[in-house]
């Protein structure tokens, strides 16, 4: 019996790109998920992912040297799902890097960049990708900071410095969660706007670059806190990721943020 949700979503699709041209194929997805020691969550993100019912290439994992058994995990649900994984070396540790060396090697037209912890909701990624496949955004962003998105669970120390840091973005971006990690995007544009991008925060780095010709979409979300593994986030981490971003920041107002080729972001505070 076909799957309810893969209808809905083939007529979505076929509505959408119909009314752009009748002719036009549909577009390939890749996901792109870095990790780094999150063995318990790679199962249930891949059924999650795949529960969508979007028809996707591929899932794309980065990982930068696991030590729990996360490589293992991966290549045994790649023998039957449309997963691959990618080992990187000791120098190309950091989070910005991996994504740009899953886009690199993603072989999909877009791509959805999301974390490996289950704190992006799989679930929401067909309405990433809506404004997308309409051709209404260039960028679509998953984001806590309008209305409808949460942060639930976060304890009180985290929600001030997510918020401080989002709010000083915004006059610069016009986008309210430009520090999310959960966004979709053209493969090319990710390519053309995020390469040698500096230390962290890549959707940042993208709107920043894009300007106001990048068509920004943002979609409420609830970011929740990771059950399974343990976190890398502390609020001595947190303090420290709070002056990169404001150094970053005044990099940008000021004409000096200055590029690094893929790797060397080494210094960005943890994953989550």
């Amino acid at each position: 019996m076909p799957n309810p949700q893969l209808i809905d979503w083939t007529f979505g699709l076929w509505r959408s790109t119909s009314v752009r041209n009748m002719s036009a194929p549909t577009p390939s997805i890749s996901v792109i998920v870095p990790t780094l020691n999150e063995a318990e969550n790679i199962a249930p993100l891949v059924s999650q992912i795949l529960a969508t019912g979007v028809p996707f290439h591929e899932i794309v994992f980065v990982d930068d040297r696991s030590t729990d058994g996360t490589q293992e995990n991966i290549r045994a649900l790649a023998r039957d799902h449309r997963v691959r994984l990618i080992e990187r070396e000791a120098g190309e540790i950091g989070l910005a890097s991996a994504i740009m060396t899953g886009a690199t090697a993603a072989e999909g037209e877009l791509v959805v960049v999301m974390d490996a912890d289950l704190s992006h909701p799989p679930e929401r990624i067909p309405d990433l990708l809506a404004p997308l496949l309409a051709d209404s955004a260039d960028m679509v962003i998953g984001s806590r900071y309008i209305p409808g998105g949460s942060t639930p669970d976060w304890p009180l120390w985290r929600r001030v410095l997510s918020r401080t840091g989002a709010v000083l973005a915004f006059p610069l971006t016009s986008t309210r969660d430009s520090m999310s990690g959960f966004f979709a995007i053209s493969r090319s544009k990710l390519l053309e706007l995020g390469l040698s991008t500096a230390r962290f925060k890549m959707a940042f780095a993208i709107i920043s670059r894009g300007g106001r010709k990048l068509r920004v979409q943002e979609i409420p979300i609830a970011f929740l806190d990771r059950v399974r593994g343990q976190s890398k986030m502390s609020f001595p981490l947190a303090l420290n990721f709070g002056a990169l971003w404001l150094g970053s920041i005044f990099r940008h107002i000021f004409g000096r943020n200055k590029t690094r080729p893929p790797g060397q972001d080494r210094h960005q505070p943890a994953r989550d």
